[in-house]
């Protein structure tokens, strides 16, 4: 009879132990996650403002002239003087400070999309990114949901897909004297 006694005991209890549980489980891991996602947004910030910082230093963002990148005839992005079109130099510095990341630099493309009417592309002009071959994927694009944002002139941070694997990533518009969005930077690392 005593065992019975400590079983329906038992049972009672039961759900408070769930109830507590859950109770001091679920603000542990929320604050957890939320610690996860404040470190991951650091990363990212931290980088592009190195990125920023690097590019700042050579001039200001222009562009002047076209060239072929990555198979496809795209405008040249300078800062300064500095082409910065298939040259791999900024990326890689950026790439370096934080192992395991990636850097990019895209340029806006105008493209004709039917007649009449044209749309927008951002392709990689300079990039530590590689494709599954090991090349750099310089004339690969920006996908979305980047790519509204920073149409917008708005940075996005999130997750992305990028050339088929899953990133933390920042994006940034890069502006031209007058305002204009010519260009993204681009900085990630893989989950």
């Amino acid at each position: 009879m005593l065992g019975a006694r400590k079983g329906i005991a038992f049972r009672a209890v039961r759900p408070f132990v769930v109830v507590l549980v859950i109770a001091i489980g679920l603000p542990v891991a929320v604050t957890l996650m939320s610690s996860v996602a404040n470190a991951q947004e650091a990363r990212t910030a931290r980088l592009m403002q190195a990125f920023k910082d690097k590019t700042a230093r050579l001039g200001a963002p222009r562009i002047q002239g076209e060239e072929e990148v990555g198979g496809k005839f795209v405008p040249v992005l300078y800062f300064g003087s500095t082409k910065v079109n298939n040259d791999f130099t900024i990326v890689d510095e950026v790439s370096k400070e934080d192992p395991g990341t990636v850097a990019t630099l895209f340029v806006k493309v105008v493209v004709q999309q039917r007649i009449g009417t044209a749309g927008e592309e951002f392709v990689r002009v300079a990039t530590s990114v590689l494709l599954p071959d090991g090349r750099r994927g310089v004339g690969t694009t920006m996908g979305s949901p980047a790519l509204e944002s920073i149409k917008a002139g708005q940075p996005y941070r999130g997750e992305v897909e990028v050339i088929g694997a899953r990133y933390i990533t920042d994006y940034e518009p890069i502006k031209d004297a007058s305002g204009e969005i010519i260009g993204a930077y681009f900085v990630g690392y893989k989950q």
